[in-house]
């Protein structure tokens, strides 16, 4: 969700990370996805307040960080993961791969995005809404009415204009399929085969959709439309976000059950809420922090408005029904 960051070495670090407590190891490894951002004055100051290394390891998307974690617990990749959200909380919950652990600032914003019915397992850092994003500057210099809703896309016209995201191999993906399912109830599978048979390009993550075939994105592509954030057009001008079919995506840190080092990982956790970090999510990685009263970038709330209303799901009822949904979604576009 974001950028793309310096990837720190973790090699040999990984083994030091993972080593006595008693040891006060010098090192803390976050396991985290691939868009993981922040500036590193900000991860340096992980050392200057507590004496220890914060280093970074990213592995894949959410969907692959909950794959990885819930296949290991008890024997952890690393001391606390950064980058699990609603979508797949539940896994890595169930699975027993994560420790129960409620920081003192989480009171102050983050506790309002606490998984339902959980153990303090995930502590919720950013909340950022999935939803459609248009390039304005393209409608208007080839003299077409952009599209004013999602529901737009079964028209065929703006359907062969769209970058959507396939929802088994990405986490934005998912979250765009469980706002259609919470639209458009038991008619989700005909939207899904509207678009389909308009021409809507699904591609395999955010990175391909946005920066390869969104025609604001990087690599100028030939689709003006495109499943992102909500927050999004703070970062690329000229383009805006259609904000009536939108899926509040949390994301959140927890501590790797197994791990040597519980008192670093602890101090991991509360950095992620801490003012610096907070601070920084908007511009680095383009998600709104959870902790109330933290600064927004100047212009921020106009440039990226958060949506009046949100389709949102308990991570349990998702958890329960992903397979099946995705099972009905290959049907539904062919796949």
């Amino acid at each position: 969700m974001g950028t793309a960051a310096v990837v720190l070495a973790a090699g040999a670090t990984l083994v030091t990370a993972c080593g006595d407590d008693a040891s006060s190891s010098a090192d803390v490894v976050m396991l985290t996805h691939d868009s993981f951002s922040l500036p590193q004055s900000v991860l340096d100051s992980f050392r200057t307040d507590t004496g220890l290394n914060l280093k970074i390891v990213k592995s894949g998307d959410a969907g692959t960080l909950a794959s990885t974690v819930s296949l290991t617990p008890g024997s952890p990749k690393a001391d606390v993961v950064y980058g699990i959200d609603n979508t797949f909380a539940s896994r890595p919950i169930d699975a027993g791969a994560l420790e129960s652990y409620n920081p003192p600032a989480a009171a102050d914003g983050a506790v309002q995005f606490a998984v339902p019915d959980s153990n303090n397992e995930l502590t919720a850092v950013d909340r950022g809404d999935v939803c459609l994003n248009i390039d304005d500057k393209w409608y208007a210099s080839h003299h077409q009415q952009p599209p004013t809703s999602v529901r737009d896309l079964r028209n065929p016209t703006y359907a062969a204009q769209a970058a959507l995201i396939d929802p088994s191999t990405s986490s934005p993906g998912m979250a765009f399929l469980l706002s259609t399912i919470g639209m458009f109830g038991n008619d989700w599978k005909s939207y899904w085969q509207d678009v389909t048979k308009g021409g809507a390009a699904i591609d395999s993550g955010w990175e391909i959709a946005y920066n390869q075939q969104f025609s604001a994105g990087e690599g100028k592509g030939p689709k003006p439309i495109v499943l992102s954030y909500a927050s999004s057009p703070a970062a690329t001008p000229g383009t805006s976000a259609l904000l009536d079919g939108c899926f509040r995506q949390v994301e959140y840190v927890g501590i790797l059950k197994g791990t040597k080092n519980v008192t670093g990982a602890r101090k991991a956790v509360d950095f992620m809420l801490s003012p610096a970090v907070q601070k920084a999510l908007p511009s680095s990685m383009y998600v709104y922090p959870v902790q109330k009263n933290t600064p927004l970038p100047d212009g921020w709330a106009q440039r990226a408005p958060l949506p009046q209303w949100t389709v949102s799901m308990p991570p349990k009822y998702v958890a329960e029904n992903r397979e099946s949904w995705l099972e009905q979604w290959r049907a539904a576009v062919g796949r």
